[in-house]
C-alpha cells in the first residue's frame, strides 16, 4: 500500500446548487483529499520541504471552493483533484466531497480518483 497523506473533511465555504436560489448564498461543503505523494515517507528526512504542505493543500482547496459559483459538486470535485495534480508531485488524488442538502440524510456524497 502506497504512503498516503489525508485531510478529512475539510469545511469550504462555497456557491453551489442547481437552483439559482440555492447559489445565492454560501453553504458549507465538507472535502477530503487523500493523496499519493511520488515519494515514500522513507526519504523525507524529517523535514517538510520533501513533503506535501497539507496546510498549502488546506488553504488551497478553500480558495477553490469559494473561487466561483458552481451547479455542481462533481466539478467542484473534477477541480479538485486537476488543482492538487498540477501543484503537487503526487502519483494519485482522491476526492469526496460533502453536501447536507437532503433531508432526512446525513449527507450527498461525491468521490473520484485521479492519477498523474
Amino acid at each position: 500500500m502506497p504512503d498516503i497523506i489525508e485531510i478529512n473533511r475539510l469545511k469550504v465555504s462555497s456557491h453551489i446548487g442547481v437552483p439559482d436560489e440555492e447559489r445565492a448564498k454560501a453553504q458549507s461543503l465538507w472535502i477530503t483529499a487523500r493523496l499519493v505523494p511520488s515519494q515514500s515517507f522513507d526519504h523525507l528526512n524529517d523535514a517538510i520541504e520533501h513533503t506535501i504542505d497539507y496546510q498549502a493543500v488546506a488553504d488551497q482547496l478553500s480558495s477553490l471552493a469559494a473561487a466561483k459559483s458552481r451547479k455542481l459538486i462533481e466539478t467542484l470535485a473534477t477541480e479538485a483533484a486537476d488543482l492538487l495534480l498540477s501543484n503537487y508531485p503526487l502519483d494519485e488524488t482522491w476526492i469526496r466531497i460533502e453536501k447536507q442538502i437532503l433531508p432526512d440524510t446525513d449527507c450527498v456524497a461525491v468521490e473520484l480518483t485521479r492519477r498523474a
